[in-house]
């Protein structure tokens, strides 16, 4: 497929679905942790209120370059990763961008924020900012080595990395989906999802206590609103790669609602019951458990 202008528009048109779907799905766990808490929990529109508040706001300080920078590299992690993945299998708009990447543009994209985040708050000037991305940045970085093992695994199974043909070859049946032809791989890539989707028991460099020490506290008014903007656009981006690459992809629209509602929901309920690990405690975890699944999933494939 070669490039069309016509896919922009398509592609903006996806973008700003998954904006939205994003936005409810975020007020819809929060309330579900609150209601767990038996608090009544925030209106589901509160998260636009937020946006339209904060993108109104001005600040003047000034900290350098990458101090602005980080939250545009922030979302422009996301942003890709919505782009450059197949939204809807089969679909002549739903594609965006899918056939000038494959899926390893797609790993570089989810970490992609990351650092620029790092790099951002880091030039704030502030050592708690320094030391809250540290701590985040060893976490997600333990955390993602079950996916790449998990991503390996498939790119030897499907013998391709475009995620397209990964999602062609599940079509046909339930039990043709990598679910069910390499469970292996599945259970190492739901490690990495789990920790890497920022909630308990692996969100503590989020925690309201750990706020003082992270880059929420260095960005405010604009900026904040971009952070937030990417956390509602990035776990549903992260979410279609897991579906894309181990349930089967998505045909429709209904069908797409509803596998990432329910993909999203497992870290959802899990960070409802169980209490936060330290930074630590969650690398421990992945390479005792993720990481010996992933080797796993490669011998066995």
């Amino acid at each position: 497929m070669t490039f069309e202008w016509i896919q922009v528009p398509y592609a903006l048109a996806t973008l700003f679905i998954i904006l939205n779907y994003g936005l409810l799905m975020t007020a819809v766990v929060r309330k579900l942790a609150a209601r767990v808490g038996g608090r009544p929990g925030i209106p589901v529109w509160q998260n636009y209120i937020d946006l339209v508040k904060n993108f109104a706001l001005r600040s003047k300080i000034n900290h350098g370059v990458m101090y602005y920078l980080g939250p545009v590299f922030r979302l422009s992690g996301g942003i890709g990763l919505i782009l450059f993945v197949p939204t809807i299998y089969g679909s002549s708009w739903a594609q965006n961008f899918s056939f000038a990447g494959d899926l390893v543009l797609a790993l570089y994209f989810i970490f992609f924020g990351t650092l620029g985040m790092a790099l951002g708050a880091g030039e704030s000037g502030h050592p708690h900012s320094a030391i809250g991305v540290s701590r985040g940045l060893a976490q997600v970085t333990t955390a993602e080595l079950p996916m790449a093992l998990a991503v390996y695994s498939l790119a030897i199974q499907y013998q391709t990395l475009s995620i397209t043909e990964i999602v062609a070859a599940q079509q046909g049946g339930l039990f043709n989906w990598t679910l069910f032809t390499n469970p292996l791989a599945v259970v190492a890539a739901m490690f990495a999802f789990v920790g890497t989707m920022m909630r308990s028991p692996f969100d503590v460099v989020l925690a309201p206590q750990e706020i003082p020490i992270g880059p929420p506290t260095e960005y405010h008014s604009a900026y904040l609103a971009l952070m937030q903007t990417n956390r509602a656009i990035f776990p549903i981006a992260k979410t279609i790669i897991y579906m894309n690459l181990f349930f089967g992809g998505a045909a429709n629209w209904a069908e797409f609602a509803i596998k990432v509602f329910l993909l999203y929901m497992i870290p959802a309920v899990i960070g409802v019951v169980h209490p936060r690990f330290r930074v630590e405690q969650s690398i421990r975890f992945f390479l005792k458990w993720g990481l010996p699944v992933g080797i796993l999933a490669i011998l066995t494939v």
